[in-house]
């Protein structure tokens, strides 16, 4: 576990006032056993509960991190959680470098406090909040979320947020707002990938309106209890379960609402292999490689486990599909 100093970002507690990851986990997978016998239901929500419960205190006055868990349709699947030491150090955080286990070697040197965003474009109420603005802007939930990478790996992990349709709804936005735009820090002096040309600085992603304004589309301040780690998008995040996790851009600093779709960064550095939507669909290959299948990070066998058949909207269809009706979806774009 990586607790951060008030050098690094958050203060926290003293570690004995903190869940270690492994009782966390240990938790979940219990919930999981009971929700598959009798009486599973009731009992998996109060083991839920109870876990939740003994979550670390909020460094910023919030009683918990992990408040509640999540009453929006498909944010709670039961799946075996990824394990901490595998979600907080195999990371695609290119502003660190490109290797996986660059960010939780490089990202210690980030400054997660002060920490702003700033929310402008059009919508009436542009404004510029701090990070605890942010945690106290509404109730924080858990959200248990797949994660599926473009690369063909995936993971599960508990988030810790609200969805962003909660902070759109504070900044009204205008009537020809049609997309959000999201910017991500670029600080060449604490991030060595900034200094190189892999991209075009700073990270910028995109949402349609509809897609930002769904209650799966999470603003994520934590995961696993806890706040993020600097190597998973510290202080805050975008999570968007249903897209591949490039889509997820990581410490936010500017939310921009615009009437023309924005460009995003991977779009912009290689087009005819990324495009604006980017949904996780098993029937339509990258143009390297198949996305049929994918590799659950953690499991045995490691870079050769066992392949698992990928879900079309990596398994949110239910809940995100109509956002689509009468696209085309059969192209990676």
């Amino acid at each position: 576990m990586i607790i951060r100093s008030a050098d690094t970002g958050f203060e926290h507690p003293v570690p004995s006032e903190i869940t270690p990851p492994s009782a966390y986990l240990g938790r979940r997978e219990w919930l999981q056993r009971l929700a598959l016998g009798a009486g599973g239901v009731a009992l998996a929500t109060w083991a839920a509960r109870d876990a939740l419960a003994q979550g670390a205190a909020s460094p910023t006055g919030l009683p918990r991190l992990a408040a509640r868990p999540s009453a929006v349709a498909g944010a709670q699947t039961v799946e075996r959680v990824t394990s901490y030491d595998h979600a907080s150090s195999y990371n695609n955080f290119y502003e660190f470098g490109t290797d996986k286990s660059d960010p939780v070697q490089y990202a210690g040197s980030m400054k997660t406090r002060p920490w702003t965003v700033a929310v402008e474009g059009l919508v009436n109420k542009p404004q510029v909040l701090g990070i605890d603005d942010l945690l106290k802007l509404a109730p924080l939930e858990e959200r248990v979320y797949r994660l599926r990478c473009v690369e063909g790996w995936s993971m599960v992990i508990p988030w810790v947020g609200y969805s962003l349709a909660e902070l759109i709804r504070k900044v009204e936005p205008q009537g020809s707002a049609k997309f959000v735009e999201f910017t991500t820090l670029a600080d060449p002096g604490t991030m060595r990938g900034v200094r190189g040309r892999v991209l075009d600085w700073p990270y910028i992603e995109g949402l349609r309106m509809d897609e930002a304004l769904h209650p799966l589309t999470l603003l994520a301040v934590g995961m696993y209890g806890q706040v993020l780690p600097n190597q998973n998008g510290a202080p805050v995040r975008l999570v968007v379960p249903w897209k591949y996790g490039f889509k997820s851009a990581k410490s936010l600093v500017k939310i921009r609402f615009l009437e023309r779709q924005p460009v995003n960064s991977w779009g912009r550095s290689a087009p005819q292999e990324y495009g604006f939507y980017s949904n996780v669909n098993p029937d339509v290959p990258h143009p390297r490689w198949s996305q049929a299948t994918e590799r659950r990070i953690g499991e045995e066998g490691g870079l050769f486990a066992k392949r698992r058949k990928t879900e079309r909207f990596n398994g949110y269809e239910v809940q995100v599909g109509a956002l689509y009706a009468g696209m085309d979806l059969k192209t990676f774009y």
